[in-house]
């Protein structure tokens, strides 16, 4: 009979009420509207001053589309396609991969804790990353920092996994234990590989510690974006099965789901997503905590809208704080990471505590 009533709640969840779709649409359509007019602020935002209209249209004009004014200043349309441009590009596409990333991890964990920056994941592609800078590897040429960090960040998750799972459950207690010791294992790695390196490739790892987009080129972005938008494909694609895999692995047997080839390919494309991001950002932690959270207490568990308003307020929440990061400080370049952590630590301390109120105690 318990069975019975969860799928049916599932199935209501399936199809919302009218004032939880309108509440849908309405976010999907705000986030829309806020990524746009954040791009066009963004953008021309810095020392040199580019109004949005003129943004707008140095963006059509440069996509063949002759509408729209340019802007005054000579250097203001090369500058924007230049520098501008790829950095608001990288936001965007790293934002909405870590979005997706947590969620995802959250999911298949069945644990609200999973989040690439707090399990260990992303610091582990990190140091794949920085093996890369410091030995000098270059077997897949443009492609060999994100192919090693891609690889480091699976075995990081596949680590995870293994160890946080116990009769056929993940424990929040050893999740977060995990993370730590994996953590504190990147971090010893990295700081080896700063010993070993020279300057430049010392400057270069403290980039990946701290994360930050400075620097972001049209070159990153080529490399960045096909194997982000393979990972978020896969992600919609398997939306269904995850909320079948919500009302527990039985159910999700029993309705046609292959539980276990469903967590492996999950956990691929999460490796994928956060490698991706990670192989030229740098640690950027909690946009995979915050944000599928949010968007969860907004309009419910459903994972294809979640995964759809989780995409875009990543997406929103990553430029917010790049913009942030670039004019906070004037002449000067804070660390992404630093702004995310700011924001994220006290939000996953809440939720630690309301999760193990809800668990009546760990003993």
């Amino acid at each position: 009979m318990t069975g019975s009533a969860t799928l049916e709640s599932h199935r209501v969840d399936a199809r919302p009420s009218r004032p939880r779709a309108l509440r849908r649409g309405a976010l999907i359509v705000g986030l829309a509207v806020a990524l746009v007019a954040l791009v066009l602020v963004s953008a021309g935002t810095g020392q040199l001053y580019v109004r949005p209209e003129e943004v707008l249209g140095a963006l059509l004009r440069g996509l063949g589309i002759p509408v729209g004014p340019l802007p005054e200043h000579p250097q203001g349309y090369n500058a924007l396609w230049t520098i501008r441009f790829p950095r608001v590009a990288m936001a965007v596409i790293i934002g909405a991969a870590l979005a997706a990333a947590g969620l995802l991890m959250q999911a298949i964990f069945g644990n609200p804790l999973a989040e690439p920056g707090v399990v260990g994941v992303s610091s582990g592609a990190a140091l794949g990353a920085s093996a890369v800078i410091v030995f000098g590897w270059t077997f897949a040429g443009e492609w060999t920092i994100a192919f090693v960090a891609f690889a480091t960040g699976l075995l990081a998750t596949l680590i995870v996994y293994t160890m946080s799972r116990a009769g056929g459950r993940t424990e929040v207690v050893t999740l977060v234990l995990t993370g730590i010791a994996i953590n504190a294992f990147t971090g010893a790695g990295l700081a080896f590989l700063t010993f070993l390196g020279d300057q430049q490739a010392r400057e270069q790892i403290v980039f990946w510690q701290l994360g930050s987009l400075n620097g972001s080129r049209w070159q990153q972005v080529g490399i960045v974006l096909p194997l982000i938008v393979i990972g978020l494909v896969v992600a919609f694609a398997v939306t269904r099965s995850l909320d079948l895999l919500a009302l527990g692995e039985k159910s999700a047997r029993h309705l046609g789901v292959n539980v276990e080839l469903l967590r492996i390919v999950v956990i691929v494309v999460t490796a994928l997503l956060v490698g991706s991001a990670v192989a030229f950002a740098g640690i950027i932690a909690f946009v995979g905590l915050v944000v599928p959270h949010l968007m969860r207490m907004i309009i419910g568990p459903a994972h294809l809208p979640l995964l759809l308003t989780s995409v875009l307020g990543g997406a929103v929440l990553l430029l917010a704080a790049d913009l942030v990061a670039r004019t906070a400080v004037p002449m000067a370049d804070l660390p992404i990471g630093m702004l995310t952590s700011i924001v994220g630590g006290p939000f996953f301390f809440w939720l630690l505590r309301r999760t193990r109120s809800k668990a009546g105690g760990w003993g």
